[in-house]
């Protein structure tokens, strides 16, 4: 997802879900050779009713309405080097956003838009920004804390693609991005994963979450069955 679009193109989606408080998410797909890529935007709503938008995707002008009913856009998460296919469009639609993606990301999110910050201030202690390690910066997650419990959000360093199927089901499985649980593709672990073993630590720190109730992911299901547990094997994935 390295392109970047030039206008509001709405490609296929589903409808924003509130899945706990303060907390949306939406998923849609890209149509790619022989095969359709799911992805995931995340919204977090602030104490003050700002919001944060991890992983933009463009919608529909009621799934807009309805995003804007829930708060004021303030904040553009370019989570990864990826991951721009739509902010240029979102940064036209809502010029002050402040745009933020990890230090190891900047060029190359800098190619479609602005960066204003790798350290993002959100004003509120129950959203936390982690660059996490072991990625050299290049992998934004965020940390989110609600009444429900707390919501881990990474970008592409897991994926949890599950019931892919057909021919482009089975290039998702070939390429390492659909499987039957949660994993660290291959692709992602030898691009992506430049120190194992501090990834390895933060993995099992956000295992201790003792309120982890799940995570999102910009490409798979959410991981809300036993997350501390697939969190400890991912963990051991990398020894």
């Amino acid at each position: 997802m390295s392109e970047t679009q030039s206008s509001w193109k709405v490609l296929p989606h589903g409808r924003l879900s509130e899945i706990d408080e303060n907390l949306l998410t939406v998923t849609g797909t890209i149509e790619m050779p022989l095969m359709h890529l799911p992805r995931r935007m995340t919204v977090v709503r602030l104490a003050d009713s700002r919001l944060v938008v991890y992983s933009a995707i463009a919608l529909d002008e009621v799934e807009m309405a309805a995003l804007e009913d829930y708060g004021e856009p303030a904040f553009l998460v370019v989570p990864g080097d990826h991951h721009r296919l739509d902010a240029h469009v979102w940064k036209l639609r809502y010029p002050n956003m402040v745009v933020a993606a990890p230090a190891g990301a900047r060029d190359a999110v800098e190619k479609t838009v602005h960066v204003d910050t790798t350290a993002p201030y959100f004003g509120d202690p129950a959203v936390q920004w982690v660059a996490v390690p072991g990625t050299q910066a290049h992998e934004a997650a965020l940390v989110v804390h609600t009444g429900g419990g707390t919501t881990l959000v990474l970008n592409d360093l897991v994926a949890n693609i599950r019931n892919a199927h057909g021919f482009g089901g089975w290039l998702l499985k070939a390429m390492g991005f659909a499987g039957d649980e949660p994993h660290i593709p291959a692709v992602r672990k030898l691009a992506m994963v430049k120190d194992a073993e501090a990834l390895r630590v933060q993995l099992l720190a956000w295992s201790d979450i003792a309120d982890l109730r799940r995570i999102l992911v910009s490409h798979g299901d959410p991981i809300d069955d036993r997350p501390q547990e697939a969190l400890q094997e991912l963990a051991a994935s990398l020894v």
